[in-house]
């Protein structure tokens, strides 16, 4: 399954280029403009999965990182700075990953 399953590519195309300079991205902006957090949980579970690169049910800081990436090959890869700020405003439980049901409550929030 991709992304584009979910989300239209315009607005995937929309929300990557709102961040495109370093240090510009805020994950609540980049769910509001690729149609994120107008969808279902159901769909937001079916995005966490194709996120969550390893298979783990965490989406960890390594893929974190790489987190544009898997919404458009080709894209910058989030910074120190932003990876640090996206896992701690939705590891709610201070695990360092953040889980299905966190990535959902940030996401629908």
């Amino acid at each position: 399954m991709s992304l584009s399953s979910v989300l239209s590519a315009d607005a995937i195309d929309s929300a990557i280029k709102d961040c495109q300079a370093p240090d510009s991205f805020c994950p609540k902006k980049f769910f509001q403009l690729c149609g994120l957090s107008k969808k279902s949980p159901q769909d937001v579970k079916k995005v966490f999965g194709i996120l969550d690169n390893d298979a783990s049910g965490f989406i960890e800081e390594e893929e974190l990182k790489f987190f544009l990436q898997r919404f458009r090959p080709g894209a910058r890869v989030l910074t120190d700075k932003e990876t640090k700020a996206f896992l701690s405003s939705a590891d709610d439980d201070s695990d360092g990953k953040i889980g299905a049901e966190e990535f959902q409550a940030m996401v629908l929030s």
